[in-house]
């Protein structure tokens, strides 16, 4: 499970400090999804960075399965991610040198997954995402939403606990970013994968029983214990 007790975030710079979260609690069960709504700026974003260990907070903690993350060395918190946590971003995020299947396999390589193992898995995902054939292709051959559908499929090749996706459908058109959502819940639900997504997408927080709504930094609705699925 996820838990965050006040949690709190400000950025200071020269213009002064800014509040990003304000006292955040809340409870997400092992294998929930989450949506995480508000306007930009409401700390979405920085949410989500906190939960990924991509940001630490400026005060309260983040647990993740157990594990106070923020407590954690560098390179600890580094082999937690590696193992456990799975990315996808608003715009993919795909390194341009590396092939679609290299992209995928990326994680793999990373957690010492490789050789046959490695083939296996990602031409399994290149089916899933409907893509067997562009393994050799690179991210300038793909179109927005074929991008982000690697993104999702990289997120997932190792079968992470976690997966943080911030506006995956925001640059999609509406049937793309419909397809992309079913994507990642029907990929999540197979790996029992904990789901947490910020978004604006109302096919993204239909799906889910109750979004955590974010105002200000704040969360505006009752603690969320997530949509457990079967």
């Amino acid at each position: 499970m996820i838990r965050l007790s006040k949690v709190g975030k400000v950025y200071r710079s020269g213009r002064g400090s800014v509040a990003a979260l304000r006292d955040v609690s809340i409870h997400i069960r092992k294998g929930a999804a989450v949506a995480v709504v508000g306007k930009s700026g409401s700390g979405k974003t920085t949410l989500l960075n906190c939960i990924g260990g991509l940001e630490r907070p400026t005060k309260g903690t983040v647990t993740c399965f157990g594990c106070d993350i923020h407590a954690l060395s560098s390179k600890a918190l580094s082999s937690f991610q590696r193992q456990n946590m799975g990315f996808v971003f608003q715009h993919g995020n795909l390194l341009s040198y590396l092939t679609v299947s290299e992209n995928i396999a990326f994680p793999l390589v990373l957690n010492g997954i490789d050789g046959k193992q490695k083939i296996r898995r990602v031409a399994t995902l290149l089916e899933k995402i409907g893509l067997p054939e562009a393994g050799a292709a690179l991210p300038r051959e793909l179109s927005g939403g074929e991008i982000q559908r690697v993104a999702a499929a990289r997120a997932m090749a190792h079968s992470p606990k976690i997966f943080l996706a911030d506006e995956p459908t925001a640059s999609l058109d509406t049937a793309t970013g419909k397809n992309l959502v079913q994507l990642i819940f029907d990929m999540g639900e197979e790996q029992g994968c904990t789901l947490v997504i910020a978004t604006h997408d109302p096919a993204i927080f239909h799906l889910t029983e109750k979004p955590v709504h974010l105002r200000d930094g704040q969360v505006v609705n009752q603690l969320y214990m997530g949509k457990q699925r079967t």
